[in-house]
């Protein structure tokens, strides 16, 4: 398994599994709307400003997120997919 360790204020993150729909049917990959939520698997060190001053994450591993259809970069580590995307893309940790 490669590691993969995010930069600056960027987070990566495997997104949940994609489930069947409410009548129990389960579309192929290709037909499915991918989801927009994730896990957070592991976070960069944080930005650095234009002062010289690191600026701390307020992601942390583990963490349950929400995020726009669009958002990051997919990667594949393992023949999985998992999203590199910015702490600013992020919109909103779930509970």
């Amino acid at each position: 398994m490669k590691k993969i360790k995010p930069l600056g204020n960027r987070v990566l993150i495997q997104r949940s599994k994609a489930l069947s729909t409410k009548g129990g049917i389960l579309l192929p990959d290709s037909a499915q709307e991918k989801p927009k939520e994730g896990i957070v698997i592991a976070v960069g060190p944080g930005k650095i400003d234009e002062h010289g001053v690191k600026e701390p994450m307020q992601l942390k591993v583990g963490d349950r997120v929400l995020f726009s259809s669009y958002a990051g970069t997919e990667v594949k580590d393992d023949n999985e997919e998992m999203l590199i995307l910015s702490e600013d893309e992020v919109l909103g940790v779930l509970s």
